[in-house]
């Protein structure tokens, strides 16, 4: 709900574009022709400025009780056609289709793998998730994301390095700072 933002942040521009639009652009390569967007918050704006780069679009009514619902929401909309889903946050603007495209690359298929994305000690989003994890995100609610499926212990984990993706769009000084580089 972008309240550390103070507006809907999605919508704000980043280089003469929505913020949104960067991860939309990267998925759209990467992922070809299997992107789901997404929206709850201010779902009209954000659809609006997302520029038709996604190939399908879920509004996710729940989105107040935290991004587990939106995870729950957009697996449940592509479980039955995917072997993977690859879940890439909006607010990360310098996620590049090369890494998305290599956290694809790295997986071995394997239905009990994930791949993550890693900071040095820390890991997180973009992370692609294999079909044995569909049910638990599924079960995803609350502001906590799919860091509990993530380290349940129940997958092998495999990394790969990206530290840009710590950049993340939190505050209008974040995205003034982004704009300045």
């Amino acid at each position: 709900m972008s309240r550390r933002f103070g507006q809907t942040k999605l919508v704000q521009y980043l280089q003469g574009k929505p913020l949104l639009q960067h991860v939309l652009v990267a998925a759209r390569a990467a992922c070809r022709g299997k992107v789901t967007l997404v929206v709850g918050h201010d779902a009209a704006a954000v659809i609006a400025a997302s520029g038709n780069l996604s190939n399908s679009c879920i509004v996710n009514h729940d989105y107040e009780l935290g991004i587990g619902t939106s995870i729950s929401a957009g697996v449940r909309a592509c479980r039955d056609s995917a072997d993977a889903i690859l879940i890439v946050l909006a607010d990360q603007p310098l996620v590049t289709e090369a890494h998305l495209s290599k956290l694809i690359d790295t997986w071995t298929g394997a239905a009990g793998e994930i791949v993550a994305s890693s900071m040095g000690e820390v890991v997180g989003p973009p992370i692609l998730f294999p079909t044995n994890a569909f049910d638990a995100l599924c079960d995803l609610s609350g502001d906590t994301g799919a860091k509990s499926v993530l380290s349940s212990g129940e997958f092998a984990v495999t990394f790969v390095e990206f530290p840009p993706a710590l950049k993340d769009v939190d505050t209008p000084e974040d995205l003034q700072d982004l704009n300045q580089d």
